[in-house]
């Protein structure tokens, strides 16, 4: 994840300059719930401005009785609102692990935090926006990522502009609840049953369905897009037949609902709601409303500082609030879903970064850290493996360590670094997503599959890290466009070969562009296109070899070892399939 910071010359020098310019050319759209004011963003490089509205109010404020509730649509307002600034961000904790790193902070809110958070924002091209009583263009809705416990629409590197600009596309991007307050779920409850940050985002698509024409968007070509968490949110939405009417098609990078983190079943999420509720001074008393009003009255400061307890065991990836079967958005465990075909079939977009699980290392694997090389002896590499499989039994932990052993040198500290991230990477987010494509073409969906595999020149964590979790995200969102950070002319170039397949599946389905063709993902070939400052390959069989060891050879030992209960409700969903039993 590459440290970019864009605080200092956008949300201060130019919105500030651009407020004083607002007043000589008003940009005001009227939505079902009132006016709104928006401003002309400059486009580094670019030849056109982009019309630009933040912070609209999709929902009422989530505060007092509908805290952890389903949110309801934003109120009308009278006059004309300003959208020249950004909103709240949704409350949740800051990374202060690496305090001022800037491959750290970046992540982190770059507003205040606040439970009044839900909010959109919109960039449309200047001529798309002047001519869109005529010509309307396809949408491209980004749901950001941070384990369903951070995250905000706000980041410097989702700034819409650029893809918007380049490929003459309306892009949107919304705020939703995270943690305990956006996923909190009480057995008994008839009004808190877990998924709030899930109906916030299908909120903004119905949002969007009733008010994106009037700013140049077409609501019948929508393409939701997002990362990690936010990959895992899409998952959902194609799972989940209540948001199928409100786009189009998804894109999916390093994430899928399928994956251990992407959520839980109703008996894990009710006892972490209870644990944090106990934790809080709220037991379970003779009602559950009498806990639920005592939940509410709690500040939203202690609630996100105890939410991570309510996991006891240390592990390397941990997402206390993720979404849960609740009996409408999701109706069963997303494996099930998968695995029986229940949902949208589409086109999808999806992929992986070539080291997808370095950056959690720094994080919780003994020995790691961004200011050493991290050259783990043996030890540490078993820690490490325990760490990252929590749930599973100890004969698996030791077939997991030994399939990624280098057994030519097995005490090698360098070796040991890289089988830990390629096991994570492999276990958490590479096997599961390709385990959904395999399954979603099975059941006949259509997909493509990509790699990205460029280190940024603008990366800040150690080399060793590699193309890490994330790092695709500016080159989505077209930063290296912006010349004041001197990326180079062939990362501009990636960038803008990038934006034009994305684009171009949401225009149409089909990622490829002139001369460069992006065949079909299917189950015989399982082909995929990497993407780097050189020449794009098609391959085939992308992890083929470690993904057979989770999705076949795994389950089976759990399964003999009287291990596939516990596996089924607490490990990895994406790894039962009855066929291999």
């Amino acid at each position: 994840m590459m440290g970019i910071h864009i605080r200092s010359t956008l949300p201060v020098l130019v919105l500030l300059f651009l407020h004083l310019a607002a007043g000589q050319d008003e940009l005001i759209v009227s939505t079902d719930k009132g006016k709104v004011r928006g401003l002309r963003l400059p486009v580094p490089g670019g030849s056109e401005n982009v019309v630009t509205f933040l912070g609209i109010p999709y929902a009422k404020p989530p505060l007092d009785l509908l805290r952890f509730r389903r949110p309801e649509p934003a109120e009308v307002w009278n006059g004309i609102r300003d959208a020249t600034w950004y909103s709240d961000s949704c409350f949740q904790d800051q990374d202060t692990l690496y305090p001022g790193f800037p491959g750290a902070e970046m992540w982190n809110p770059n507003t205040r935090i606040s439970e009044d958070c839900l909010y959109l924002n919109v960039w449309t091209p200047s001529t798309v926006f002047q001519n869109r009583a005529k010509l309307l263009v396809p949408v491209m809705v980004w749901i950001y990522g941070g384990g369903f416990s951070t995250g905000t629409a706000s980041l410097d590197v989702y700034d819409g502009r650029f893809l918007s600009h380049s490929q003459h596309v309306v892009v949107v991007s919304m705020n939703y609840r995270v943690g305990a307050l956006g996923f909190l779920s009480l057995p008994e409850s008839k009004s808190i049953k877990g998924n709030a940050g899930l109906f916030d985002q299908r909120l903004a698509l119905s949002w969007m369905s009733r008010n994106i024409d009037a700013f140049g968007g077409d609501p019948s070509s929508v393409t939701l897009f997002g990362e990690s968490a936010g990959a895992g949110s899409v998952g959902h939405h194609l799972l989940s037949q209540g948001s199928h009417g409100l786009f189009t098609r998804a894109i999916l990078q390093s994430g899928s609902p399928n994956a251990v983190w992407a959520a839980v079943d109703p008996a894990q999420a009710w006892n972490r709601s209870l644990t944090l509720a106990q934790l809080l001074n709220c037991p379970f008393g003779p009602s559950a409303d009498e806990m639920e009003a005592c939940l509410r009255a709690v500040e939203p400061e202690k609630i996100v500082s105890l939410q991570f307890d309510v996991i006891s065991d240390p592990m390397i990836i941990s997402v206390p609030f993720p979404p849960t079967v609740d009996g409408e958005f999701l109706v069963d465990m997303p494996s099930v879903l998968i695995q029986s075909g229940r949902f949208l079939k589409t086109e999808l977009l999806l992929g992986l970064n070539r080291d997808e699980g370095t950056y959690f290392l720094v994080y919780g694997a003994p020995g790691f850290g961004i200011h050493n090389q991290s050259l783990i002896n043996r030890d540490q590499f078993l820690t490490g493996v325990s760490l990252g499989l929590p749930g599973f039994s100890d004969l698996a932990r030791e077939a997991a360590a030994f399939q990624y052993t280098d057994w030519t040198d097995e005490q090698s500290k360098p070796k040991n670094r890289e089988a830990l991230g390629w096991l994570v990477g492999d276990c958490y987010f590479s096997c599961p997503l390709l385990d959904f494509a395999c399954r979603y073409v099975e059941n006949g969906g259509s997909a493509r599959l990509f790699l990205f595999n460029h280190r940024s020149s603008f990366n800040p964590w150690p080399r060793w890290m590699g193309v890490m979790h994330g790092d695709e995200i500016p080159f989505v969102f077209g930063i290296p466009l912006n010349q004041t950070f001197g990326f180079s002319k062939d990362e501009e170039a990636l960038s803008r070969r990038i934006m034009e397949h994305w684009s171009n599946f949401a225009r149409s389905g089909d990622p490829s562009v002139e001369g460069a063709d992006w065949p079909p993902f299917t189950l015989e070939h399982q082909q995929y296109v990497t993407f780097n400052t050189g020449l794009s390959q098609t391959l085939r069989m992308l992890r083929a070899q470690q993904c057979k060891f989770w999705d076949s050879f795994l389950p089976k030992l759990q399964y003999v070892t009287g291990e596939s209960h516990r596996m089924r409700t607490d490990v990895h969903p994406h790894l039962i399939n009855k066929e291999n039993l």
